[in-house]
């Protein structure tokens, strides 16, 4: 049996003590010994033989850890792990042991986890900053039925051309013919570069009733209902910004798919120049709606099945109007309305504009801008952010626009537009 836990050292002193003078001197027999100490004669001898090797270091605690692992990642498998990741630094620990169980079949590889692990070990594991999303919509995305109903809208990753320039392209395209809008290399990723995009292809395809994107800038924000600079535009335009949710791509999977598609034709490898890459963009544009078949569509191009929308744009940017009870503020130059006689901060993004305050039938005050909802306030003018979107409409094939925007009728021209490549 073991020691006893209490006193362990104080006890194994006294044994040792005890054996020198009783047991050397033939005075008790090391049985009746360990019987006094309550320990196996066993645990007595080996203490005893320790002693007489290492002297007073065997009265300290041993750590009782195993000293061979029979389960342990041999140091050949470790440093065969370690040389593919720095050979790919970017392959993860499920890429890397595909990669080596392909290369080696008859080796046994260690679990997923186990070879991040080593990874972290050897410090070829990047620790990334946590990044601060804007919030998602609250509301269901919208269904892309009818062409209109959503643009895909997202700038692809950005790549350098041949002569070392940095080339950011920006593309639009219906999600439900899969009709190329617009790609076009960009000088920078903001408001005052995209919106002369968005409003080349209003006044050549109409508004569609939503634009969805990612919660990137400068299609989102962290402010209030996650509203942009370039989401008010949209919305002063006559259509509905929605955001798909932090790292969730697949909800705009179809746009997504149509950037692998760019990539493939256009920058493997890049032009040698950005007036070259646009050209190039042009190029894969024309044949990507006309001429590529598509899988989705029967094996027939976009274009087939495209047509421009009714609601005609004319380049007038109008504040949204609301319904008689609802109560308008609008924000001040510092991002405020007055309400209940306080002071409220919203956000600057809508500094100017005209938002709508209006009772619910839990007695909250809902505010909104157009149609989206952006929080609620109580009688003692606390706000309560909405997590973003709000009373988004499903599109409906032949649908009124007017109704549905919440737009003043001169906003929207509802008379036919020309076929795509007439006019």
């Amino acid at each position: 049996m073991p020691w006893q836990d209490t006193q362990k050292m104080d006890l194994k002193v006294a044994f040792i003590a005890d054996w020198r003078r009783l047991v050397q001197s033939e005075q008790v027999s090391m049985s009746e010994l360990c019987r006094n100490y309550a320990i196996s004669r066993q645990t007595g001898y080996e203490l005893v033989e320790r002693y007489c090797q290492e002297g007073a270091a065997v009265f300290a605690e041993r750590s009782r850890a195993p000293h061979s692992h029979p389960q342990a990642v041999k140091a050949a498998v470790e440093r065969a792990i370690v040389d593919l990741r720095s050979a790919h630094p970017t392959w993860g620990p499920k890429k890397l042991k595909k990669v080596l169980e392909r290369n080696w079949p008859r080796r046994r590889w260690p679990a997923q986890s186990t070879i991040g692990e080593i990874l972290d070990r050897h410090g070829l594991v990047k620790r990334r900053r946590r990044r601060h999303h804007a919030v998602a919509s609250s509301v269901p995305l919208a269904a892309a039925v009818s062409p209109n109903d959503v643009w895909g809208v997202d700038f692809k990753g950005w790549f350098r051309t041949g002569d070392g320039s940095r080339c950011d392209p920006f593309s639009l395209t219906d999600l439900a013919t899969r009709y190329g809008l617009r790609l076009q290399a960009v000088e920078r990723m903001d408001t005052e570069h995209v919106w002369p995009i968005f409003d080349a292809a209003f006044r050549e395809f109409g508004l569609p009733l939503v634009v969805r994107s990612d919660n990137g800038a400068p299609f989102a924000s962290t402010g209030l209902g996650g509203l942009s600079r370039l989401a008010v535009r949209l919305i002063k335009a006559g259509t509905i910004p929605e955001r798909i949710e932090p790292g969730k791509p697949q909800q705009n999977g179809r746009h997504e798919r149509f950037h692998l598609t760019v990539k493939g034709d256009t920058a493997n490898p890049p032009a040698a120049t950005i007036r070259a890459q646009q050209r190039r963009f042009d190029a894969f544009l024309r044949c990507y709606n006309e001429e590529r078949p598509h899988e989705a569509l029967g094996l027939t191009p976009p274009a087939d099945h495209y047509a421009p929308s009714q609601a005609r744009y004319r380049g007038r940017l109008r504040e949204p109007e609301y319904q008689a009870d609802v109560e308008v503020r609008r924000v001040r130059s510092n991002g405020e309305i007055k309400w209940q006689s306080k002071l409220v901060f919203l956000s600057e993004t809508l500094i100017g504009e005209p938002v709508g305050i209006e009772q619910t039938e839990d007695g909250l005050w809902l505010i909104s801008y157009g149609p989206l909802d952006l929080g609620w306030l109580d009688d003692d003018a606390n706000l309560t952010r909405a997590r973003g979107g709000g009373r988004l409409p499903t599109p409906r094939h032949g649908l009124d626009l007017q109704a549905e925007l919440c737009h003043p009728c001169s906003r929207i021209d509802l008379s036919p537009i020309s076929p795509v490549g007439q006019g």
